[in-house]
């Protein structure tokens, strides 16, 4: 039978297709941009490469102090749209600077601000899935979020990457270039947002204390108390931790990876941009099968397709292997991270989602602290970035040991 989304669960999608246009930025042109000004700065590759990392892994560390405390208070009754609203603002406004920065420091600066936003909203964005759907719908509106995102994604990513190609056809300089892309992804993630802040509605809830914030980090120190006596959330955190951020790593370094690689520009946007289509189809195949097959078996499956991606990325130098490269993510990335979030969804309490979504938040949307730490220390330390992307295949086998003993666990309570 087809599956069909209601009107706010469309809505709750409709925002995944706005901020992965900010996602897909963050993978494919800022990067580049990046390596520009850095260029212009006189820094070499591997440290580009490295900085890169480095500023990305700075913006994890900020959310995983923020995401936990923000996901708290967003329980509170009426406290979720409000921080919801805070966190997209501050990060639009931010992508929108970024297309003015000259200075390579100033431009890794306001990135920062901007991803840490984008990742906040995510945290909020995330826990709003049990006041949208229900359990026996929530695999597959996750998918749909992930795969409509994919797809939405490349229409101002296409009308970004014409400008970027061919400013001077136009009569444009780069940097000019660049701000006209930059407000078109921010306009593009607010416009779709408005849809889901006029509808939602918070259905779970925690009542309002007389000192709200004294009290949701009373709630939150209970969470990580609780989290010792419940093995299933905690080992799917932390095999999460170390599987989520391989993932996001190979996506936020993958254009950063290919042009330190010396690879040509134009194949490696068209190549990610060929990741986002291959992932459409793919994510809402794996929403379909999670009907057939157990959650728990389809992101096990994940998990080790990635460990042979992160082996194969050792040995990639030609582009035609970067296309292989981004193919083979294209079918797992969407599956992976939409069944992990309908999952986790599943084994937590509804009314208390902004609690448990900010400390998933530290292991995910904030994007690979460990992963991006990891492959800038193995590419300067070796100066071979190959084997920093290979480094990734350690943690992605980790998350699959911690995996299946949360998996385990699971079943357990289960019968």
């Amino acid at each position: 039978m087809k599956f069909k989304l209601n009107r706010l669960e469309l809505k709750w999608v409709l925002y995944d297709v706005g901020n992965s246009a900010f996602t897909l930025l963050i993978s494919t042109i800022m990067p580049i941009y990046f390596n520009y000004l850095a260029g212009n700065a006189g820094i070499s590759d591997v440290d580009y490469l490295a900085y890169w990392g480095y500023a990305t892994s700075i913006s994890t560390v900020i959310v995983a102090i923020l995401g936990p405390t923000l996901g708290t208070v967003s329980d509170l009754k009426g406290f979720k749209k409000k921080i919801f609203m805070a966190a997209l603002l501050v990060g639009a406004i931010g992508c929108i600077f970024l297309g003015f920065m000259s200075s390579w420091l100033w431009f890794l600066l306001i990135f920062v601000i901007a991803k840490s936003a984008y990742s906040l909203s995510l945290v909020v964005y995330d826990s709003m899935l049990t006041d949208v759907t229900t359990k026996d719908r929530m695999d597959e509106v996750s998918a749909h979020g992930y795969a409509w995102g994919y797809i939405g994604s490349c229409i101002p990513f296409i009308l970004s990457l014409l400008l970027v190609l061919f400013y001077e056809n136009i009569g444009l300089t780069m940097s000019a270039a660049m701000s006209i892309a930059f407000l078109l992804i921010a306009l593009w993630w607010l416009f779709l947002a408005v849809p889901l802040l006029r509808s939602y509605e918070q259905k779970y809830y925690v009542s309002a204390q007389s000192h709200p914030v004294r009290s949701s980090f009373s709630r939150l120190g209970h969470i990580f108390r609780e989290l010792g006596n419940n093995k299933k959330i905690l080992f799917f955190l932390i095999a999460f931790f170390f599987y989520i951020d391989g993932v996001y790593t190979i996506i936020d370094m993958a254009t950063a990876y290919g042009t330190a690689l010396g690879l040509d520009t134009t194949g490696l946007l068209l190549a990610l941009l060929l990741t986002q289509i291959v992932a459409f189809p793919a994510a809402l195949i794996f929403g379909r099968l999670s009907r057939k097959m157990a959650i728990g078996r389809i992101i096990m499956i994940c998990i080790a397709a990635y460990f042979v991606i992160a082996l194969y990325g050792m040995g990639l130098n030609e582009q035609y292997q970067f296309w292989i490269l981004a193919v083979c993510v294209g079918i797992f990335q969407g599956a992976i991270q939409s069944m992990s979030r309908s999952y986790f969804a599943k084994i937590i309490p509804a009314n208390q989602s902004g609690e448990y979504f900010g400390v998933y938040d530290i292991c995910g949307k904030g994007a690979s602290f460990a992963g991006t730490t990891l492959v800038s220390f193995v590419s300067q330390a070796t100066g071979n970035v190959n084997l920093g992307v290979g480094a990734l295949s350690v943690m992605f086998a980790i998350g699959f040991v911690f995996f299946i003993l949360a998996d385990n666990k699971a079943k357990e309570v289960s019968i």
